[in-house]
């Protein structure tokens, strides 16, 4: 390797980390943009009064399949809702074998907010989300639907700061992002990147319009809509084959007119997503082919990532053994700025700063992951708590 770096010519080589690490400090000014611009969500929040006060019905809605290690910490979590005058909360069952639907039927029994739903069998054409949560949204009353995960805890005031956050910004739909909680050496190696991504690669502002459709973000984890958004645009039944139904969901909501988003919940809302490398890969592998339109588009994306934020500090290792100062230098500023952006990233998301060093590693994970996807998506081997993931 060190004879191949030697027979580049300087001058390309150089050109070549040099585009990298203008391109990586380009994005890193972007993120920093966006962390002065990103909407946030205020534990502070005024309540919200009961219907008989002239208030909301607020709906929570917790689809659930073989939660029953977790489901009992959020649904108490959720219980503990502060500021909403006017609450229920439904838990749909969705054929689960461990246990969930006694958890939840024991939670049930002590409070007359949570009722419990069974799920119905998959219809011919949906994934397995889509379809739990179009039955939650059908059986809601509320003016306003919650939509959690089974493994996100809330802080009292994230419902009310929620809301908030849909009135004073005029949302229709807006996706609070919880604090990623990271504990393993794998999950802190690639669990970062979730804020990163959206906040170095989205403009923020420009993306919560209804137009372009085709920019936007959301997370499932928490997604609030406007009820009778939800069933203008019939519901979870607009995304019923999407893998990654969240995002689509904003895009349904946008593509009828209304304004939509992701935020910084990270102060109301946690999540562990993952607690060991196998269900990390197992979930990244399920999803990331179809975070692009086409695998041309993902081998472009990857390639891009990797001009960026590998290109530079190899170029900078390559320097100090070819003795080119010059290399060295340029890839040293190209790795300080990917680093920079995650510093930046971690700050105004709640996320780990002392990781940021890790970003090359974290990316060529990324990358890693995103071509397993696709091996295992054109071999049609990809499931997901125990149904097959079709699409595509």
């Amino acid at each position: 390797p060190l004879l191949a770096v030697r027979a580049i010519p300087s001058s390309r080589s150089l050109g070549v980390v040099g585009i990298g690490s203008a391109l990586a400090a380009t994005l890193t000014a972007h993120t920093l943009l966006n962390a002065a611009l990103m909407r946030r969500t205020r534990p502070d929040a005024p309540p919200v009064p009961s219907t008989e006060d002239g208030g909301k019905l607020v709906s929570v809605l917790i689809p659930a399949r073989n939660e029953a290690h977790q489901i009992g910490r959020t649904l108490d979590s959720v219980l503990r809702t502060t500021g909403i005058g006017s609450l229920e909360v439904l838990v749909l069952d969705d054929h689960s074998t461990d246990g969930t639907a006694a958890v939840v039927n024991t939670i049930a029994a002590s409070d007359a907010r949570v009722i419990v739903l069974s799920g119905e069998a998959l219809p011919e054409g949906w994934m397995g989300k889509p379809w739990a949560c179009q039955q939650l949204g059908e059986a809601a009353h509320g003016t306003v639907l919650v939509f959690v995960d089974a493994d996100v805890e809330l802080q009292p005031a994230a419902i009310r700061a929620t809301l908030d956050l849909m009135a004073r910004h005029e949302l229709s739909l807006v996706s609070p992002y919880p604090r990623q909680l990271a504990v393993t050496a794998g999950e802190r190696l690639v669990q970062p990147l979730l804020q990163w991504l959206w906040l170095t690669f989205l403009p923020l502002r420009l993306a919560e319009r209804p137009q372009p459709e085709s920019m936007a973000a959301a997370n499932g984890q928490v997604l609030a809509i406007d009820a009778l958004v939800w069933h203008r645009i019939g519901g979870h039944g607009s995304v019923r084959n999407e893998v990654i139904e969240d995002v689509a969901m904003a895009r349904a909501a946008k593509r009828a007119g209304h304004r939509a988003t992701v935020a910084d919940g990270s102060n109301v809302v946690n999540c562990r997503m993952y607690t060991d490398w196998d269900q990390l890969t197992a979930g990244y592998t399920k999803s990331l082919w179809a975070a692009l339109p086409t695998k041309r588009a993902a081998i472009a994306v990857g390639s891009f990532l990797g001009l960026m934020y590998l290109v530079p500090p190899l170029g900078a290792i390559a320097g100090v053994a070819t003795r080119r100062s010059g290399l060295v230098m340029v890839g040293s500023a190209g790795y300080l700025a990917g680093v920079l952006g995650r510093v930046i990233s971690a700050h105004a998301t709640g996320a780990r700063i002392r990781d940021s060093w890790k970003h090359p590693g974290s990316i060529a994970a990324l990358l890693w992951l995103g071509h397993r996807s696709w091996i295992q998506h054109d071999a049609g081997l990809l499931e997901w708590k125990g149904r097959p993931v079709h699409g595509g």
